[in-house]
Protein backbone atom coordinates (compact mmCIF):
# COMPACT_ATOMS: atom_id res chain seq x y z
CA UNK A 1 0.00 0.00 0.00
CA UNK A 2 1.19 3.03 -1.00
CA UNK A 3 1.46 6.16 1.36
CA UNK A 4 0.31 9.80 0.52
CA UNK A 5 2.62 12.67 2.83
CA UNK A 6 2.43 16.31 2.40
CA UNK A 7 3.74 19.04 4.61
CA UNK A 8 1.03 19.52 6.69
CA UNK A 9 -1.12 17.20 9.07
CA UNK A 10 -4.78 17.50 8.06
CA UNK A 11 -7.41 16.42 10.58
CA UNK A 12 -10.28 14.09 9.88
CA UNK A 13 -13.96 16.28 8.80
CA UNK A 14 -15.26 18.21 10.91
CA UNK A 15 -18.27 20.88 9.61
CA UNK A 16 -16.43 24.21 9.42
CA UNK A 17 -18.11 26.93 11.12
CA UNK A 18 -20.83 28.96 9.32
CA UNK A 19 -19.71 32.20 7.74
CA UNK A 20 -23.03 32.97 8.28
CA UNK A 21 -25.68 33.67 11.23
CA UNK A 22 -27.99 30.76 11.84
CA UNK A 23 -31.09 32.83 10.50
CA UNK A 24 -29.23 33.32 7.45
CA UNK A 25 -29.80 31.93 4.20
CA UNK A 26 -32.13 29.84 5.45
CA UNK A 27 -33.22 28.57 1.83
CA UNK A 28 -29.26 27.22 1.06
CA UNK A 29 -29.44 23.91 0.23
CA UNK A 30 -26.20 21.96 -1.31
CA UNK A 31 -26.09 18.17 -2.84
CA UNK A 32 -22.43 16.72 -3.17
CA UNK A 33 -22.19 13.80 -6.13
CA UNK A 34 -20.45 10.80 -4.61
CA UNK A 35 -21.75 8.34 -6.06
CA UNK A 36 -18.92 7.36 -9.04
CA UNK A 37 -16.53 4.35 -9.38
CA UNK A 38 -13.84 6.18 -10.11
CA UNK A 39 -12.64 3.24 -12.77
CA UNK A 40 -9.76 6.12 -14.29
CA UNK A 41 -8.22 6.26 -11.05
CA UNK A 42 -8.65 2.52 -9.90
CA UNK A 43 -5.36 1.21 -10.16
CA UNK A 44 -4.01 4.34 -8.19
CA UNK A 45 -6.45 4.06 -5.67
CA UNK A 46 -5.86 0.63 -4.42
CA UNK A 47 -2.23 1.37 -4.44
CA UNK A 48 -2.66 3.70 -2.05
CA UNK A 49 -6.07 2.28 -0.12
CA UNK A 50 -5.43 -1.35 -0.08
CA UNK A 51 -8.78 -2.01 -2.40
CA UNK A 52 -11.28 -1.43 -4.74
CA UNK A 53 -12.67 1.79 -3.18
CA UNK A 54 -13.64 4.80 -5.67
CA UNK A 55 -11.53 7.84 -5.12
CA UNK A 56 -13.80 10.50 -3.34
CA UNK A 57 -13.78 7.53 -0.47
CA UNK A 58 -9.42 7.88 -0.94
CA UNK A 59 -6.91 10.19 0.85
CA UNK A 60 -5.42 10.93 -2.70
CA UNK A 61 -4.77 14.38 -1.19
CA UNK A 62 -3.72 15.12 2.64
CA UNK A 63 -5.15 13.19 5.59
CA UNK A 64 -8.68 13.26 4.40
CA UNK A 65 -10.53 11.75 1.73
CA UNK A 66 -11.83 13.66 -0.77
CA UNK A 67 -15.28 13.50 0.34
CA UNK A 68 -14.67 15.01 3.26
CA UNK A 69 -12.74 17.64 1.79
CA UNK A 70 -15.44 18.38 0.06
CA UNK A 71 -18.00 18.11 2.69
CA UNK A 72 -15.90 20.51 4.65
CA UNK A 73 -15.54 22.95 1.80
CA UNK A 74 -19.78 23.15 1.47
CA UNK A 75 -19.99 23.85 4.94
CA UNK A 76 -17.96 27.09 4.36
CA UNK A 77 -21.38 28.50 2.32
CA UNK A 78 -24.29 25.88 3.45
CA UNK A 79 -24.97 23.82 6.76
CA UNK A 80 -24.22 20.64 6.92
CA UNK A 81 -27.72 19.29 8.19
CA UNK A 82 -29.21 21.34 4.59
CA UNK A 83 -26.26 19.31 2.48
CA UNK A 84 -27.40 15.89 1.19
CA UNK A 85 -25.06 13.00 -0.01
CA UNK A 86 -25.71 11.18 -3.12
CA UNK A 87 -24.04 7.49 -2.94
CA UNK A 88 -24.41 4.34 -4.31
CA UNK A 89 -25.65 1.13 -2.76
CA UNK A 90 -22.81 -0.72 -3.75
CA UNK A 91 -20.47 1.21 -1.90
CA UNK A 92 -22.07 1.22 1.35
CA UNK A 93 -19.00 -0.14 3.16
CA UNK A 94 -16.92 2.97 1.88
CA UNK A 95 -19.94 5.60 2.77
CA UNK A 96 -21.20 4.15 5.71
CA UNK A 97 -18.89 6.42 8.37
CA UNK A 98 -19.98 9.30 6.98
CA UNK A 99 -23.76 7.89 6.62
CA UNK A 100 -24.16 7.17 10.17
CA UNK A 101 -23.03 10.80 10.97
CA UNK A 102 -25.85 12.31 8.85
CA UNK A 103 -29.45 12.61 9.13
CA UNK A 104 -31.15 9.61 7.02
CA UNK A 105 -33.23 12.24 4.83
CA UNK A 106 -29.50 13.62 3.86
CA UNK A 107 -28.36 10.50 2.25
CA UNK A 108 -29.76 10.11 -1.12
CA UNK A 109 -28.93 6.30 -1.73
CA UNK A 110 -28.95 5.08 -5.39
CA UNK A 111 -29.27 0.92 -5.94
CA UNK A 112 -26.81 1.52 -8.66
CA UNK A 113 -25.23 4.08 -10.36
CA UNK A 114 -26.85 4.84 -13.77
CA UNK A 115 -25.10 8.10 -14.51
CA UNK A 116 -24.99 11.34 -13.40
CA UNK A 117 -28.45 13.01 -14.43
CA UNK A 118 -30.89 10.34 -12.28
CA UNK A 119 -28.12 11.46 -9.64
CA UNK A 120 -29.00 14.78 -9.90
CA UNK A 121 -32.50 14.91 -10.40
CA UNK A 122 -33.55 12.04 -7.98
CA UNK A 123 -31.27 14.85 -5.21
CA UNK A 124 -32.95 17.81 -6.49
CA UNK A 125 -36.25 16.39 -5.95
CA UNK A 126 -35.68 15.46 -2.36
CA UNK A 127 -34.37 19.16 -1.83
CA UNK A 128 -37.75 20.37 -3.64
CA UNK A 129 -39.89 18.03 -1.04
CA UNK A 130 -38.52 19.56 1.63
CA UNK A 131 -38.15 22.92 0.93
CA UNK A 132 -39.58 24.27 -2.27
CA UNK A 133 -37.78 27.76 -2.38
CA UNK A 134 -34.48 26.19 -2.20
CA UNK A 135 -31.66 27.58 -4.15
CA UNK A 136 -29.36 24.69 -4.20
CA UNK A 137 -25.47 24.43 -5.31
CA UNK A 138 -24.02 21.33 -7.01
CA UNK A 139 -20.81 19.67 -6.36
CA UNK A 140 -18.74 17.17 -7.70
CA UNK A 141 -16.91 15.30 -4.29
CA UNK A 142 -13.54 14.11 -6.17
CA UNK A 143 -12.11 18.02 -7.45
CA UNK A 144 -9.38 20.12 -5.51
CA UNK A 145 -9.01 23.33 -4.98
CA UNK A 146 -6.08 24.78 -3.53
CA UNK A 147 -8.27 27.48 -2.28
CA UNK A 148 -11.44 26.67 -0.42
CA UNK A 149 -12.02 29.97 0.88
CA UNK A 150 -11.58 31.45 -2.36
CA UNK A 151 -13.47 29.45 -4.35
CA UNK A 152 -16.51 29.15 -1.68
CA UNK A 153 -16.89 32.84 -1.97
CA UNK A 154 -17.65 32.58 -5.86
CA UNK A 155 -20.46 30.27 -4.68
CA UNK A 156 -21.83 32.47 -2.48
CA UNK A 157 -21.77 35.02 -5.56
CA UNK A 158 -23.59 32.39 -7.13
CA UNK A 159 -26.17 32.34 -4.48
CA UNK A 160 -26.29 36.39 -3.98
CA UNK A 161 -27.07 35.90 -8.00
CA UNK A 162 -29.37 33.23 -8.03
CA UNK A 163 -31.53 35.30 -4.84
CA UNK A 164 -31.48 38.06 -7.57
CA UNK A 165 -33.09 36.34 -10.31
CA UNK A 166 -34.01 33.00 -9.37
CA UNK A 167 -34.53 31.94 -12.91
CA UNK A 168 -30.94 32.18 -13.29
CA UNK A 169 -29.07 29.11 -12.72
CA UNK A 170 -25.11 30.07 -12.55
CA UNK A 171 -22.15 27.74 -13.38
CA UNK A 172 -18.66 27.85 -11.55
CA UNK A 173 -16.37 28.07 -14.70
CA UNK A 174 -12.24 28.10 -14.13
CA UNK A 175 -10.00 30.35 -15.73
CA UNK A 176 -7.96 28.28 -17.50
CA UNK A 177 -4.24 27.71 -17.56
CA UNK A 178 -3.03 25.84 -20.65
CA UNK A 179 -5.38 24.25 -23.66
CA UNK A 180 -6.56 21.07 -22.09
CA UNK A 181 -8.57 18.39 -24.16
CA UNK A 182 -9.88 16.35 -21.67
CA UNK A 183 -11.43 18.81 -19.69
CA UNK A 184 -15.13 19.92 -20.70
CA UNK A 185 -15.11 24.02 -22.02
CA UNK A 186 -17.97 26.72 -21.45
CA UNK A 187 -17.57 29.31 -23.93
CA UNK A 188 -19.74 32.85 -22.78
CA UNK A 189 -21.36 35.30 -24.73
CA UNK A 190 -19.14 38.49 -25.24
CA UNK A 191 -19.39 40.31 -21.86
CA UNK A 192 -18.42 44.15 -21.33
CA UNK A 193 -16.53 42.92 -17.90
CA UNK A 194 -13.79 40.37 -19.76
CA UNK A 195 -11.75 38.46 -17.99
CA UNK A 196 -12.92 40.01 -14.43
CA UNK A 197 -12.99 36.91 -11.93
CA UNK A 198 -16.67 37.25 -10.38
CA UNK A 199 -18.28 38.81 -13.56
CA UNK A 200 -21.24 36.56 -14.61
CA UNK A 201 -22.17 36.21 -18.55
CA UNK A 202 -24.45 34.04 -20.58
CA UNK A 203 -23.37 30.64 -21.57
CA UNK A 204 -23.40 30.26 -25.91
CA UNK A 205 -22.20 27.02 -26.07
CA UNK A 206 -20.43 23.91 -24.65
CA UNK A 207 -17.03 22.05 -25.61
CA UNK A 208 -16.48 18.55 -24.42
CA UNK A 209 -12.89 17.23 -24.69
CA UNK A 210 -11.98 19.01 -27.80
CA UNK A 211 -9.04 18.60 -29.97
CA UNK A 212 -5.87 20.27 -29.15
CA UNK A 213 -6.23 23.20 -31.70
CA UNK A 214 -9.52 23.65 -31.02
CA UNK A 215 -8.47 23.68 -27.19
CA UNK A 216 -6.14 26.70 -28.11
CA UNK A 217 -8.62 28.24 -30.10
CA UNK A 218 -11.23 28.44 -27.01
CA UNK A 219 -7.74 29.26 -24.69
CA UNK A 220 -7.09 32.54 -26.75
CA UNK A 221 -10.92 33.40 -26.56
CA UNK A 222 -11.15 33.49 -22.91
CA UNK A 223 -13.42 30.28 -22.77
CA UNK A 224 -13.51 28.68 -19.32
CA UNK A 225 -12.77 25.15 -17.86
CA UNK A 226 -16.25 23.48 -16.92
CA UNK A 227 -16.14 22.81 -12.89
CA UNK A 228 -19.38 21.13 -12.69
CA UNK A 229 -20.13 23.13 -9.86
CA UNK A 230 -23.01 25.07 -10.34
CA UNK A 231 -25.88 27.20 -8.24
CA UNK A 232 -29.55 27.72 -8.97
CA UNK A 233 -33.45 27.64 -7.63
CA UNK A 234 -34.23 24.26 -7.60
CA UNK A 235 -37.61 24.81 -9.65
CA UNK A 236 -35.26 26.96 -12.22
CA UNK A 237 -33.23 23.59 -12.02
CA UNK A 238 -36.02 20.86 -12.40
CA UNK A 239 -37.53 22.96 -14.79
CA UNK A 240 -34.21 22.60 -17.23
CA UNK A 241 -34.71 18.52 -16.45
CA UNK A 242 -38.36 18.72 -17.52
CA UNK A 243 -37.53 20.05 -20.86
CA UNK A 244 -34.14 18.03 -21.64
CA UNK A 245 -35.25 14.84 -19.42
CA UNK A 246 -39.00 14.78 -19.56
CA UNK A 247 -39.64 10.97 -19.03
CA UNK A 248 -36.48 10.32 -16.76
CA UNK A 249 -37.86 13.96 -14.66
CA UNK A 250 -41.38 12.03 -14.42
CA UNK A 251 -40.05 9.07 -13.16
CA UNK A 252 -38.98 10.76 -9.87
CA UNK A 253 -41.78 12.68 -9.31
CA UNK A 254 -44.34 9.81 -10.03
CA UNK A 255 -42.76 8.19 -6.53
CA UNK A 256 -42.18 11.74 -4.89
CA UNK A 257 -44.87 10.89 -2.07
CA UNK A 258 -42.50 8.15 -0.39
CA UNK A 259 -39.62 10.36 -0.19
CA UNK A 260 -38.89 10.36 3.38
CA UNK A 261 -41.08 7.22 3.75
CA UNK A 262 -40.39 3.05 4.52
CA UNK A 263 -41.49 2.96 0.76
CA UNK A 264 -38.83 4.55 -0.84
CA UNK A 265 -36.02 2.33 -1.42
CA UNK A 266 -38.61 -0.20 -2.91
CA UNK A 267 -40.07 2.63 -4.95
CA UNK A 268 -36.51 3.57 -5.99
CA UNK A 269 -35.05 0.63 -6.69
CA UNK A 270 -38.50 0.08 -9.24
CA UNK A 271 -37.53 3.31 -10.82
CA UNK A 272 -33.55 2.65 -11.44
CA UNK A 273 -34.51 -0.68 -12.92
CA UNK A 274 -36.23 0.94 -15.89
CA UNK A 275 -33.33 3.74 -16.21
CA UNK A 276 -30.47 3.74 -19.36
CA UNK A 277 -27.46 5.91 -18.43
CA UNK A 278 -27.86 9.33 -18.86
CA UNK A 279 -25.44 12.40 -18.33
CA UNK A 280 -26.58 15.99 -17.07
CA UNK A 281 -23.72 17.80 -18.52
CA UNK A 282 -24.39 16.29 -22.08
CA UNK A 283 -28.15 15.80 -21.78
CA UNK A 284 -29.16 18.94 -19.87
CA UNK A 285 -26.22 21.62 -19.51
CA UNK A 286 -25.20 21.64 -23.09
CA UNK A 287 -29.03 21.04 -24.42
CA UNK A 288 -30.10 23.95 -22.73
CA UNK A 289 -27.16 26.67 -22.95
CA UNK A 290 -30.11 29.40 -23.39
CA UNK A 291 -30.87 28.93 -19.61
CA UNK A 292 -27.04 29.38 -18.09
CA UNK A 293 -24.70 31.61 -16.95
CA UNK A 294 -21.85 31.47 -16.02
CA UNK A 295 -19.72 32.94 -13.32
CA UNK A 296 -15.49 33.49 -14.01
CA UNK A 297 -13.52 32.30 -11.63
CA UNK A 298 -9.95 33.17 -11.00
CA UNK A 299 -7.28 31.10 -9.88
CA UNK A 300 -8.56 29.00 -7.04
CA UNK A 301 -5.70 26.01 -7.76
CA UNK A 302 -8.51 23.60 -9.03
CA UNK A 303 -8.10 20.38 -10.51
CA UNK A 304 -10.55 17.57 -11.72
CA UNK A 305 -8.94 14.58 -10.58
CA UNK A 306 -10.24 12.29 -12.77
CA UNK A 307 -7.06 10.94 -14.74
CA UNK A 308 -4.10 9.88 -12.74
CA UNK A 309 -1.44 12.07 -14.34
CA UNK A 310 -3.77 14.97 -13.06
CA UNK A 311 -3.30 13.42 -9.16
CA UNK A 312 0.24 13.44 -10.17
CA UNK A 313 0.34 16.98 -11.24
CA UNK A 314 -1.69 17.70 -7.95
CA UNK A 315 0.72 16.27 -5.40
CA UNK A 316 3.13 18.17 -7.81
CA UNK A 317 1.83 21.61 -7.37
CA UNK A 318 1.19 20.74 -3.87
CA UNK A 319 4.22 19.51 -2.58
CA UNK A 320 3.22 16.36 -1.78
CA UNK A 321 5.80 13.25 -1.61
CA UNK A 322 4.42 9.90 -2.51
CA UNK A 323 5.81 6.31 -3.18
CA UNK A 324 3.69 6.20 -6.37
CA UNK A 325 4.82 9.91 -7.84
CA UNK A 326 8.42 8.93 -6.96
CA UNK A 327 8.17 5.87 -9.32
CA UNK A 328 6.50 7.68 -11.71
CA UNK A 329 9.04 10.32 -12.78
Amino acid sequence: MATVSSASTVSPFRPARPAFHRDDNRDRWAVILAGGDGNRLRSMTRSIAGDDRPKQFCRLIGGRTLLDQTRARVARSVRPERTLLVVTEKHRRFFHPVAATLDKDLLVAQPESKGTAPAIIYALQRVAAKDPQAIVSLFPSDHYFADDEAFMMHVDAAYDAVEGDPQTVVLLGITPESPEVEFGWIEPHHSIFGDLPGSVTRVRRFWEKPSVQTARELLGQGCLWNSFVMVGHVNALLKMTKQSLGNLNQAFTSIAMTFGTPAEPQAVRRVYAQLTESNFSHEVLAARPEDLTVMRVGNVGWSDLGEPSRVLSTWARAGIRTELAQTAS
